[in-house]
């Protein structure tokens, strides 16, 4: 689909600005509760643009895809979208996070899946941590 079909369409695009960024092939890990809105949407909004490959999962015991160690070793990078998030993996993680870089996004649960209020949040956070990456 072309980004105008894409506009026309409604659908969320990532912006120009973040298209810009020099990003390098990542592995990234997106972490929220219940991986329904917040995380789910940096996974499909970030997953092969650049070469990044992304994954998302959630830190409670109902989310859709709950985080396991596997997750974590797969990951260069994990983002975690509130320091609750960071806390639980750590608890749960701690080894397997010994080397990774663990980041805060400090978005709140207060959007809907793809909701473009959230993609540009995401962005703007995302993206200073991937730029230029070696």
């Amino acid at each position: 689909m072309l980004a105008s079909e894409a506009t026309s369409a409604g659908l969320a695009l990532p912006s120009d600005a973040f298209k810009a960024a020099r990003v390098m092939a990542r592995k990234c890990l997106f972490v929220c509760s219940r991986n329904r809105w917040r995380s789910p949407t940096a996974e499909r909004i970030f997953h092969g643009m650049d070469g990044i490959q992304a994954r998302s999962a959630g830190t409670e015991t109902g989310a859709r895809i709950k985080v396991t160690a596997g997750h974590i070793g797969w990951a260069d990078v994990i983002f975690v979208m509130e320091p609750k998030h960071a806390r639980r993996l750590r608890e749960k993680f701690a080894d397997e996070l010994a080397d990774k870089p663990l980041i805060c996004l400090h978005i709140p649960d207060d959007y809907q899946f793809m909701q473009p209020e959230l993609i540009a949040l995401l962005e703007s956070a995302v993206a200073p941590h991937l730029s230029g990456a070696a």
